[in-house]
């Protein structure tokens, strides 16, 4: 690629709004127009002269240019070394100070640097980059200051150098640091418009070995230089061309799926045949110009071919499809160690408007896969201001420990005249972070109650914000990508008010919809209000989902001092024996408040604060503490006047409890919280948010895994949670600010359970199986034994049996109990089935490694690469050195057939799992059923209670051993497709971005690329591997070792 140099180049950076201006509840908004242009003038106005030449500079040493490396700090020695082994000799000493904001220790003071591994620090280019980049360091100090809410402000080089503000150590996973700015998500997109690619692979006879590997190693690398605003497909040819997923007949979308499938099929790629180019070109060109309804990124179209070689240039087919508008641009990559004439494919890359690449060797895949972005950026920065709009990302996981972030990215042009052309090169990328956690704090989430949320996506319908937005497992190199659809349970109204979303259009919509329960075992149909909008000044848009009772709330306002002591009185842990334990929800009350996962802690912590400050304090949420102390003395009087007065043993009662909105959950007696599981954050519990959503009693018992081992539990004693929403009806409005409930003595209830099924009456039934209080009964559980009686709860748990047999299977899954019953249920229609795809599970490792083809990442260059003059004179020279000695610390340098592709550990990975619930279907009335078996049958009858979440279940035991059905289960399972072409689901509807600068009349087409005409003679090669076959004979001089 061309040089980057000319002088006085305006740099234009861009910074983030407010955070405070971030989220705006009642305007909905994220960012406001005032703040998008405040961020473009930002951008415009802090322009600073630089001076940078690649030829002038040359005599520039690194001893000249003073910085900080952020990777002299960080923790890259060995085990038992103290040496870091990127230890910089010329980085400047620093010292840091924890900042929570940004969850790490920084310097204020200065910028950090990041360089790639792979890339010489002492290059002219580099030293020139560290040079001309020092200014940003003084604007960024400056925005910082001007707004201090502002998180990581960074600058990407198109070079690979990454400056960032405020300095801090860089972090990089697994000793060897692979990261480069022009590969993270943020990089890609504001670098370039989205594309329509297709990468056609020549797997002709000639293309075998070593030649072969690089090439799928070339085309994984490629893919991952594309992101979910982008389309592509791969094909292989050789006589004729074919797709290497034959389901994908058009472009599909370039997501973290898709992306993975063509991998996969990429490694299977077999070496047959001949080659004809026309055969990829037509099928690259068909694929990219044929009309279709299919979405598409409709911006810069390209072909990206990888062959060996050949003497085809494909003339006619570049006539027919291509010229003489040029509208495709076709880049060639020449793959391996050959001699055979490069000049067609050069020709074929600079007829048609692309690059000319060649990748002799694994250590020139990964920069040249990706300098095509190069060339595609010249028509945005020919655009000029046009194009210099703020874009905002796809949520990704920050490489410095923020977490998940968006970041607002502009890119950088250098805008002066080369010559008598304009300057068509991109400099880089300027982002700024916003976490995502302080757009959460902003949202007013306990004003919309338990079951009320916010929610935001971007136009491809992927959540920002969701309540179910929670990675387990972070791929450091992807955007997090959950689609709503994926998030939530899909229907076709949700599909609806997703498409107006992703459109840009308002609106409101009351739904019945199916929500899974907190602790996903349960599915409720409820009504929810969907409320969305646009965010101004981004693509995204934002909506507000409330059940009803939550369209209004209560507000406290205790002017009363006299009264809001009283009431916190409660609080006192000396009121516990007396009054029953108290767990307060960890919520940010005040701003000194110190948070704990323990509750005994944070109640300690929330009493010596509130002795030093009211719950009027400026540093207190006024809404949070007065309804929190409100709560406190309702729930008092319900101990005082109800629960002292009354013996809980008479009625089997275990424990009497309340919580309520205002975050106090009370337990009595006190003895009981020892035993209390639930979460104090009310909000989070899920007994509290489904009893809500439901009408009577909610009975739930403690889950029991059917693989847990069974244990005798004849001493233990075994609580059954029953608890109810309290309803408040004010005028038309209903509210649901609190929920009550008891913990059943199931040995208690047990006994109640069998004389309550013995008076059960059901007038369908005739003869002598009616049951009734004076008749006989053959389905009396009291009056024979040989009965099974059961209650299950609408997920299809065991609640109460008659069993002495069953104590221990309380709170299994009933299928587990009597599999043919069950099945009988839901055969039936006494339960539904309802099966989903949980995308951010977690999953044990596979035994037999991923393998690829090739070294995890590690430059291997060959003995041609050593004595290249061009590969000398290039970056890449400096890095061989260095990630020998990582080669070797992994053992994987000569290993080139089979090395893990992840990890060298044996760790959690992440995976798709099919998640599986069941809920009671139409039925409400009795039925009496019988049940065929395959030599004998029973007759079983099955009945709704009213105003409770059970069903009430009779049977005979099955007379024979076996029953032909299918055994239901609830156990989450790992989704694996061996086929991915089976039930492929359809595309779902996208919006790409508003702009699109893939043409413009002023690009200069003339640099296209060059190959190498240096080859070196068998006696230097020879001469020159010396030095390496010395250090493989002596690799204990290595300064490390595993």
């Amino acid at each position: 690629m061309p040089c980057r140099s000319t002088p006085d180049t305006p740099i234009h950076e861009a910074s983030r709004p407010r955070a405070g201006s971030l989220f705006h509840y009642r305007s909905v908004s994220l960012v406001s127009n005032e703040n998008e242009e405040r961020l473009r003038a930002r951008a415009i106005r802090a322009s600073i002269p630089v001076h940078f030449c690649c030829t002038s500079e040359d005599s520039r040493q690194e001893s000249d240019i003073q910085y900080y490396d952020s990777k002299s700090d960080s923790d890259y020695s060995e085990d038992g070394d103290d040496e870091n082994l990127m230890e910089n000799p010329y980085s400047l000493p620093l010292e840091f100070v924890d900042d929570p904001n940004f969850k790490n220790k920084v310097n204020y003071s200065y910028t950090a640097v990041q360089i790639p591994t792979d890339i010489y620090k002492g290059s002219p280019t580099i030293l020139n980059e560290l040079n001309w980049t020092q200014a940003l360091e003084r604007v960024f100090i400056d925005n910082s200051r001007e707004d201090p809410s502002l998180r990581w402000q960074v600058f990407g080089s198109a070079t690979g150098v990454t400056r960032y503000y405020p300095a801090t150590p860089w972090r990089a996973p697994n000793k060897i640091d692979l990261y480069d700015v022009r590969r993270r998500p943020w990089y890609i997109q504001g670098a370039s418009s989205p594309k329509d690619m297709v990468i056609i692979v020549d797997v002709s006879g000639s293309v075998s070995g070593l030649t072969l590997k690089l090439m799928k190693t070339s085309v994984i690398e490629m893919l991952d230089t594309l992101s979910d605003d982008d389309y592509v497909n791969v094909a292989q040819f050789n006589e004729k061309a074919d797709a290497v997923v034959s389901c994908f007949k058009t472009l599909v979308q370039a997501n973290v799926k898709n992306k993975k499938i063509f991998k996969e099929k990429v490694m299977n790629m077999q070496a047959k045949g001949t080659t004809d180019y026309k055969s990829g070109f037509k099928f690259a060109f068909e694929q990219l110009l044929n009309e279709t309804s299919t979405p598409r990124a409709n911006c810069n179209k390209m072909i990206m071919m990888f062959t060996d070689g050949g003497e085809d240039r494909a003339q006619d087919i570049f006539e027919k499809y291509n010229w003489p508008n040029k509208t495709v641009r076709v880049f060639t990559f020449s793959v391996g160690q050959h001699n055979y004439d490069v000049t067609p494919l050069q020709w074929i890359a600079c007829a048609n408007k692309g690059y000319y690449f060649e990748i002799p060797s694994i250590g020139a895949i990964r920069i040249n896969t990706q300098e095509y972005l190069d060339v595609l950026g010249r028509p945005m920065v020919l655009a000029g201001n046009r194009a210099k709009q703020v874009q905002w990302t796809n949520v990704y996981q920050d490489a410095l420990g923020l977490g998940l972030v968006i970041t607002g990215t502009m890119p950088v042009f250098n805008l002066t005249a080369d010559g008598d052309s304009k300057n068509q090169l991109i400099l880089g990328v300027m982002g700024v972070d916003v976490a995502l956690s302080e757009i959460q704090q902003l949202t007013p989430r306990y004003k919309l109650g338990a079951n009320g949320y916010t929610f935001a996506i971007d136009p491809n319908g992927y959540v920002l914000l969701h309540p179910n937005l929670q990675p387990k497992i972070i791929n450091f190199r992807e955007p997090v990508t959950l689609d709503f659809l994926d998030a939530e349970l899909a229907d076709s109204n949700k599909e609806e008010i997703r498409r107006q979303m992703i459109d840009g259009r308002p609106g409101q919509k009351k739904i019945k919809t199916l929500v899974k329960s907190a602790d996903k075992r349960y599915i409720d149909q409820v009504m929810r209000t969907y409320i969305w909008t646009p965010v101004d000044g981004t693509d995204y848009s934002l909506s507000l989902v409330l059940p009803t009772y939550s369209e209004n709330h209560i507000r406290a306002n205790l002017s009363d001092q006299i009264l809001q002591v009283q009431y916190f009185e409660s609080l006192l842990p000396v009121t516990f024996e007396s009054e029953g334990h108290v767990l307060i929800a960890p919520r940010e009350y005040c701003k000194d408040l110190e948070l704990s996962n323990n509750n005994t802690e944070f109640l300690h912590n929330f009493i010596a604060l509130m002795e030093k400050v009211t719950p009027d304090s400026k540093q207190c949420d006024n809404f949070l503490l007065h309804n929190l102390i409100l709560d406190t003395g309702i729930i008092r009087q319900l101990v005082d006047k109800v629960w002292k007065t009354k013996d809980l043993n008479t009625y089997g009662f275990l424990a009497v409890f309340a919580a309520t909105d205002g975050g106090i959950t009370r337990i009595f007696p006190n003895k009981a919280a020892e035993s209390w599981e639930e979460d104090p954050e009310p909000f989070n519990a899920s007994y509290y948010r489904r009893s809500l959503d439901n009408k009577g009693y909610i009975f739930r018992a403690p889950y029991r895994s059917p693989n847990a081992l069974l244990q005798d539990q004849e001493n233990d004693t075994i609580g059954i949670l029953v608890s109810t929403a309290v309803d408040i009806t004010i005028g038309s409005r209903t509210i649901k600010p609190a929920v009550v409930g008891v913990k059943l003595d199931l040995e208690a209830w047990t006994s109640k359970f069998k004389i309550l099924a013995s008076n059960y009456t059901d007038s369908s039934r005739q003869g002598p199986q009616m049951c009734g209080p004076t008749s006989g009964c053959e389905m009396d559980c009291e009056a024979h034994e040989d009965l099974l009686c059961y209650l299950i709860d609408d997920g299809g748990f065991l609640i109460m049996s008659n069993q002495i047999n069953d104590v221990n299977k309380i709170g299994m899954f009933f299928s587990e109990v009597d599999p043919a019953l069950m099945y009988l249920l839901y055969n039936n229609s006494f339960y539904f089935r309802k099966q989903s795809f949980d995308y951010q599970s977690v999953c044990e490792p596979v035994p037999s490694s991923n393998t690829g083809a090739a070294p995890r990442g590690v430059f291997v260059p060959t003995i041609a690469d050593l004595l290249n003059v061009a590969w000398w004179t290039s970056a890449a020279a400096w890095s061989i050195f260095q990630q020998m000695l990582y080669g070797f610390a992994y053992h994987s340098w000569f290993n080139t057939d089979k090395v893990e592709a992840d990890s060298m550990d044996s760790r959690e990975t992440s995976c798709v799992t099919v998640q599986t619930q069941f809920y009671f279907g139409n039925i409400t009335t009795g039925y009496s059923l019988v049940q065929d078996c395959d030599n004998c049958s029973r007759l079983i009858h099955a009945k709704r209670i009213n105003n409770t979440n059970l069903l009430f279940v009779v049977a005979e035991k099955l007379p024979c051993n076996t029953c032909d059905i299918e055994k239901l289960s609830q156990d989450e399972v790992e989704f694996k497709q061996e086929d991915p072409c089976l039930d492929m689901p359809p595309a779902r509807y996208r919006k790409g971005p508003s702009t699109c600068f893939d043409y413009n009349t002023a690009e200069n087409t003339t640099d296209c690329g060059r190959g190498h005409s240096f080859r070196p003679s068998i006696h230097t090669l020879l001469l020159l591997q010396l030095p390496l076959l010395s250090l493989v004979a002596r690799p204990h001089v290595l300064p490390f070792s595993l």
